[in-house]
């Protein structure tokens, strides 16, 4: 979710800046696969609402199921899951779930933008399968490197441009159609996706931009791979322009409360 120039300002503080401490207080068994999983479900149940926005306030007041869930990733080596679907929807739910974890962590702060976005996303480090990541080194480093572009609209970082976060773990034996879905889905938003056809151009997130990479070793073009999963045709020789993304945290509490700007 990050361009790569504007990383470069942050590795200068990294060597004095450390991620939040994990507050998981005792030292209890960590969960089987099963338990951590409904574990995971039951976070999804009680605190995402039917936008994919979070009641972190809830959330952190009552974080027992989120704080085994995040045991379990870290306790969990990667290597260890099936590869295919298994190991990827383990990809997917955890960094959703560490994701959600970060943002208690860090104070449930009101945006991602501007330096915020750098702590957040590479300052922030947690164990994974037993090793220190940041979330922006498990996605770039990791999860795309399994070569599906339908990925981008199942990770969900919190914020209000974000994919919608379901309301049920992405699971192994479902996970090619569950991708498709949340692909179809976030095209048939009218914030992600318009069609100005007396302009000739197409308006699309800012998050096909930020991967355009993956999404064209795909397709013909962009706006092809963008056609697949369209409610309708989108015409590929239309003008593309970006829809700007918003980094405001997807706090459900505050989204009921009078608009706030993403930046």
């Amino acid at each position: 979710m990050i361009r790569l120039a504007t990383l470069l300002a942050c590795f200068a503080l990294a060597a004095c800046t450390v991620g939040p401490p994990p507050r998981l207080e005792g030292a209890p068994a960590v969960a089987s696969a099963g338990q951590a999983l409904a574990a995971y479900a039951r976070v999804l149940q009680r605190f995402v609402d039917a936008r994919g926005a979070v009641d972190f306030e809830a959330l952190a007041s009552d974080r027992a199921d989120l704080d085994t869930y995040v045991r379990y990733i870290a306790a969990t080596p990667l290597d260890s899951l099936a590869p295919g679907d298994e190991r990827l929807a383990h990809y997917i739910n955890s960094y959703n779930a560490l994701s959600m974890y970060n943002v208690i962590e860090s104070g449930i702060p009101a945006s991602h933008y501007g330096l915020r976005k750098l702590v957040f996303f590479v300052l922030h480090r947690f164990d994974i399968g037993g090793e220190r990541m940041s979330l922006y080194a498990y996605e770039n480093d990791v999860i795309r490197k399994v070569g599906d572009p339908r990925v981008h609209f199942a990770l969900n970082c919190s914020a209000v441009g974000c994919p919608r976060l379901p309301r049920k773990p992405f699971t192994a034996t479902g996970l090619q159609d569950e991708l498709d879905r949340e692909t179809r889905r976030f095209f048939a938003s009218p914030d992600h996706l318009r069609i100005d056809r007396a302009g000739k151009v197409v308006h699309v997130s800012e998050l096909l931009e930020f991967y355009r990479e993956d999404f064209e070793a795909h397709a013909p073009s962009l706006l092809a791979f963008v056609s697949r999963y369209a409610p309708e045709p989108v015409p590929t020789d239309y003008e593309v322009r970006f829809i700007p993304y918003d980094w405001t945290i997807a706090d459900s509490r505050r989204l009921r409360q009078p608009a706030a700007s993403g930046r």
